[in-house]
């Protein structure tokens, strides 16, 4: 089952979406928003399957979809909070500003909550106000959970989870040092991030998902090129059952709460930092990764931060390379 929000006030419109993203049809009569359906899941979930199973029959009225109408399938949440369980994007982007890399980032999982009030569309613009900020994007994958009590083990952890998909987490990479140097943490290199048109439900995923991870390659595009390639069950050190029950091991989590996997980063297959993909590697989901694997190879990064009329483009396909979420699709624009 596949999940939107059509843009509508705050929290948008509720709808249920076609496996092939071509149509959809209001879910208005079962839950006006997806919040809603999420606070009330184990009552509207198999009416919310019928009416997508009536939409693959052609039984119902139906609209075309139009991904640029969608508003990011959680307008707003009550929590989002994104992991780093990718260790070796930590290790990497430490090293290029000269941090230590601690041994217990392998054992325990990095998270920080960022705000959540107001998400960006799939096809929403990056607004920049000052380019010297380094504006970045960070592809990664994303879960919804039910309520999670506290204390929750990683399989029943696992078992919370009732949407999947994608998001671009903006960051500004200039204003993280001096953030973080402060020591508590990000705040303002934390903008508002974009997800995916369509959240989808872990079964109609199939093998793709297994023991928490999603089994696909994640697709970044940069100004039309490709930029990104990367595995995203490869290298993830936390799958999403060990990063809920982290995020809920001193308090419970509501409804609705968004937990990321943080940037999804592959190494390279002699064990080293991941290659473009026009040397013959995977490439990156974002850039201030490959700016560190510039660093480290040749002195000094060279590829620059987003600026005013960068296009970022986010994907996962299926077998038949037609987008599984949609497609997360952003211009920069200044100011």
């Amino acid at each position: 089952m596949k999940l939107a929000s059509l843009k509508h006030g705050r929290d948008g419109k509720l709808v249920v979406v076609s496996n092939d993203l071509a149509w959809y049809a209001s879910a208005a009569m079962i839950a006006p928003t997806l919040q809603a359906a999420l606070d009330d899941w184990d009552r509207v979930e198999g009416d919310l399957r019928n009416l997508a199973t009536d939409l693959e029959h052609e039984a119902i009225p139906r609209e075309r979809f139009h991904e640029r109408l969608a508003a990011a399938p959680l307008p707003r949440s009550f929590q989002w909070a994104d992991g780093s369980a990718y260790v070796n994007h930590v290790a990497l982007v430490r090293q290029s500003r000269g941090a230590e890399m601690p041994e217990s980032f392998w054992q325990d999982p990095l998270m920080y909550q960022g705000g959540s009030d107001g998400f960006l569309g799939p096809r929403d613009s990056i607004p920049l106000a000052d380019e010297s900020w380094g504006g970045d994007m960070e592809a990664e994958v994303v879960v919804v959970t039910g309520d999670v009590p506290q204390g929750v083990s990683r399989e029943d952890a696992l078992a919370s989870i009732r949407l999947v998909g994608l998001t671009n987490d903006v960051s500004l990479r200039n204003l993280i040092p001096p953030e973080l140097a402060k020591g508590f943490g990000f705040f303002q290199s934390k903008p508002a991030s974009a997800f995916s048109p369509v959240f989808v439900t872990p079964d109609a995923l199939g093998p793709w998902w297994q023991d928490g991870k999603l089994h696909r390659t994640l697709m970044v595009d940069l100004n039309g090129k490709p930029f990104g390639r990367a595995a995203a069950n490869v290298d993830m050190t936390f799958d999403f059952g060990t990063l809920i029950a982290h995020a809920a091991k001193t308090r419970s989590l509501g409804a609705g709460t968004i937990i990321g996997s943080g940037t999804v980063s592959n190494r390279d297959a002699d064990g080293g930092p991941g290659k473009p993909i026009a040397e013959g590697g995977l490439g990156y989901s974002c850039i201030a990764e490959v700016r560190t694997v510039e660093t480290i190879l040749r002195g000094s990064p060279e590829t620059p931060f987003l600026k005013a009329g960068d296009t970022v483009r986010i994907w996962v396909e299926d077998d038949k390379h037609h987008p599984v979420f949609g497609v997360i699709e952003q211009t920069v624009v200044a100011g």
